[in-house]
């Protein structure tokens, strides 16, 4: 059994600070908090520093070399919202510790010719970029739908072919600059929904429209992927997805590079610049800027709205691929933007933090990570300073370790 003791840090456990300054891990779990570090335990000083849970990445798309550019920002499970990393073609994700660990909707439900395909040039095929691998195993099932028959038979498809959610675009392009292509009705959705959850599975909607998002309450989701950025927040808006119990996953980061926003003053950090390559540090430079009628502040005022009305709030970033026309986004580091972006909303940095840690893996029933508790993964993030006053601080990395498995040792 191999022992680890993280001494005199700050300890956010995914909710508060704690009294404890020591954390044990053992065999890739946590074995102790604030208990007496046995002999022969390998030490890790974390005097002036603050150990977090790993954080989590609530909407991706994403491959193995994503995935390792996240986790050398501190984000331990990235969740993919369209994807290929399903439970039967991720098995070497799992078991790879320089890696984020991975779970996926496998294909989201839409329209034939609908969202995403309105993102990308004439003649461009989504997948893996030039030397970018991808996973093994077949093909996920396709879930272009038009009825509620279709919908409701390729729930069940997408639950055997190792979904871990069930995924549905409720977009018409607007946002996108693209307004009117095909999309879900309200009876498909409808049905999707309700077959989603026959099979015990969450339901999440990606919505960008105030009438996408209403859709979707009147649907019966757990959770919409992306905030409404077409108009202000009303009252009723906030009272229909707080009374629904619906979480919402802002990707506040998105919803800037659609406005135009570029992440160029994140990509400046020199505590970014110096994990990104030139791919990366071109996309994150770049922005998608297909709305630029929108309104940072506008976004920003609904996330508040929200969090005041109890609607859990997550963090997510929508980060791909290193390609420019889908730019503004980098996997890991856009976390760390996202956090201040829910800061400069109204959020307390503790309240961020809960939002990439805790919250999310309660609303995703990932009950094995997101705290820092006896008995759960090892997932761990350490970092100079206190991020629980001061957000920049999660980007001063100092260790980060997945299932006990310090990165770089």
């Amino acid at each position: 059994m191999t022992t680890t003791a993280v001494t005199n840090a700050r300890i956010f456990d995914g909710e508060k600070l704690l009294d404890a300054t020591t954390v044990l891990i053992e065999d890739g779990i946590i074995a102790d908090i604030g208990g007496t570090v046995p002999p022969g335990a390998t030490i890790v000083d974390g005097s002036g520093g603050t150990l977090l849970p790993g954080l989590i990445d609530a909407h991706v798309h994403t491959n193995e070399q994503s995935l390792g550019l996240a986790l050398r920002f501190g984000v331990t499970t990235e969740l993919e919202m369209q994807g290929t990393n399903t439970r039967s073609r991720r098995a070497g994700i799992a078991e790879d510790d320089s890696l984020a660990d991975v779970r996926s909707s496998g294909f989201g439900l839409t329209a034939p010719g609908g969202h995403p395909a309105e993102l990308f040039p004439e003649g461009f095929r989504p997948g893996p970029p030039p030397g970018a691998s991808a996973p093994s195993g077949p093909r996920p099932v396709p879930a272009e739908v038009t009825t509620p028959e279709e919908a409701t038979a390729v729930v069940p498809r997408l639950v055997a072919d190792g979904s871990d959610y069930i995924k549905f675009m409720v977009d018409d392009g607007s946002v996108e600059g693209h307004p009117g292509i095909p999309m879900l009705d309200q009876a498909t959705l409808n049905a999707g929904v309700a077959a989603a959850h026959e099979h015990g599975m969450l339901a999440i909607a990606h919505t960008l429209t105030v009438e996408a998002t209403l859709m979707a309450v009147e649907a019966g989701v757990d959770g919409l992927a992306h905030l409404f950025m077409d108009r202000p927040h009303t009252d009723e808006i906030v009272a229909a997805i707080a009374d629904a119990g619906i979480f919402v996953t802002a990707c506040v980061v998105l919803d800037a590079s659609m406005i135009g926003v570029t992440g160029a003053a994140l990509a400046d950090d020199p505590r970014v610049a110096s994990r990104l390559d030139e791919g990366w540090d071109t996309t994150l430079r770049s922005s998608f800027g297909h709305y630029p009628q929108g309104s940072i502040a506008d976004v920003l005022a609904s996330v508040k709205a929200l969090h005041d009305a109890g609607v859990d709030i997550l963090v997510g970033t929508d980060a791909s691929v290193p390609l420019p026309f889908m730019g503004g986004l980098a996997h890991g580091a856009s976390v760390h933007h996202e956090l201040q972006y829910l800061v400069r909303a109204g959020l307390t940095p503790t309240e961020a933090l809960t939002a990439a840690t805790s919250a999310t893996a309660r609303r995703f029933g990932l009950s094995d990570r997101g705290r820092i508790a006896v008995g759960l993964r090892a997932d761990l993030l350490l970092v100079d300073g206190d991020p629980t006053s001061t957000i920049a601080d999660t980007l001063n990395t100092r260790a980060v370790w997945r299932r006990g498995a310090l990165l770089g040792a």
